[in-house]
């Protein structure tokens, strides 16, 4: 009975690495595009940094607790491509940016796992009880990071338009949740078995929406920004483009000032020669009554 449930513990967890390596490499278009323009375009570093940080907790979960390869082998290959995603993030983002993520880094990633490192040797020193300490942790980890989709939700119901939510990303997502519960399930481990109940919820819950609202015409088609500065951007773009609205119509306003001041001007000028020609003629008049004058 055990040999069959550690064959089923192994198959699941085998799928569940396949699963979560295609989700892993899921952001490398995104990566390649700022590699390739030497810019983030306003991506934010916040997902990656917390990647890292929920594959750091499980390699460490895996290793405190023995029977757990499989738990290793892929949360080792998340922490190495999760670093290459944040050092390209790094070294293409705004100097301002560069060091509010560094910082994040710094906080999250080794001050913060270092002290629940520090704090599960210290605080227990029976190692089932350093175990169900760190489990937790995970837990409530994992478990807010699969609950992050739920402003794409928000948004697909607002706008009815899946353009935010990928499927093949969202099916991968969903099937990589199914082979961890099960892996969890066979093994009888709690702590891998929760987060991947809330995970397939929000699977299932994506997939559905995905279904209703694929056909649909969306509410508004223009394109919602991913991020605070895109929307800082826009209206920059859009102030800018205000501005250069005036600067035109100033400019307009001018040329056409000018152009009635050139008209009065030869209006006055053909006015002043018109009335000088008609003094011209009086006066060729005048002298011609003066010279009939005194003819006579």
């Amino acid at each position: 009975m055990s040999s069959h449930h550690s064959h089923l513990s192994f198959a699941f967890g085998v799928l569940g690495n396949i699963s979560s390596f295609f989700c892993f490499l899921a952001p490398l278009p995104t990566f390649y595009r700022v590699w390739k323009k030497k810019s983030t375009e306003g991506f934010q570093s916040i997902p990656y940094v917390a990647a890292l940080f929920s594959a750091m907790l499980w390699l460490f979960y895996a290793y405190m607790k023995t029977g757990e390869t499989l738990l290793i082998t892929i949360n080792a290959f998340g922490c190495v491509i999760e670093t290459i995603y944040l050092a390209i993030y790094v070294t293409y983002c705004p100097r301002k940016v560069r060091m509010s993520t560094l910082k994040m880094i710094v906080l999250m990633n080794f001050v913060g796992f270092g002290a629940i490192v520090v704090l599960t040797h210290v605080i227990f020193e029976d190692e089932k009880q350093r175990i169900k300490l760190l489990g937790w942790i995970c837990v409530v980890f994992a478990t807010s990071v699969f609950a992050a989709p739920l402003s794409i939700i928000r948004v697909v119901i607002r706008t009815k338009s899946v353009e935010f939510l990928p499927f093949p990303l969202s099916l991968l997502l969903l099937i990589s949740a199914i082979m961890w519960l099960l892996y969890g399930i066979s093994l009888k481990d709690i702590y891998v078995t929760l987060p991947n109940v809330v995970g397939l919820t929000f699977g299932i819950v994506q997939i559905t929406l995905y279904a209703i609202y694929r056909k649909s015409t969306p509410v508004n088609n223009d394109q919602l920004p991913e991020h605070k500065d895109d929307v800082i951007n826009d209206e920059l773009e859009t102030s800018n483009d205000d501005e250069k609205k005036i600067e035109v119509k100033v400019d307009i306003e001018i040329v056409e000032k000018k152009e009635e001041e050139r008209d009065d001007k030869e209006q006055q000028v053909t006015e002043e020669k018109a009335e000088e020609k008609e003094n011209i003629n009086s006066n060729k008049k005048t002298e011609e009554v003066i010279k009939g004058g005194c003819e006579v």
